[in-house]
């Protein structure tokens, strides 16, 4: 089973975070990790953790690097999660 998270919006931020994402999820899970262009892709052949295990991790993360007021964790269908960008209230 894999599990796909989509980071097109987080790669905004830099090259390197999305590295650094995978290197964490990698370390955390001791699980097979990719990375590609816009997406990280987890493989689990034993199904041993679950979608919100990996969400847990992805919040984490983003909490660690002072990302959480600009990032969400957002679930997809089938299975797959995102990391989308927050709406910030406009200022006047």
């Amino acid at each position: 089973m894999a599990l796909k998270i989509d980071i097109a919006e987080l790669k905004i931020g830099g090259e390197d975070i999305a590295k650094e994402l995978a290197d964490f999820l990698k370390g955390k899970t001791g699980k097979e990790v990719e990375l590609s262009t816009d997406q990280i892709t987890v493989k689990d052949e034993n199904k041993e953790f679950s979608k919100g295990y990996l969400r847990v991790l992805l919040r984490k993360f983003l909490h660690q690097k002072g990302l959480k007021e600009y990032f969400r964790v957002i679930s997809l269908e089938g299975g797959a999660l995102k990391i989308k960008e927050r709406r910030l209230p406009e200022e006047e």
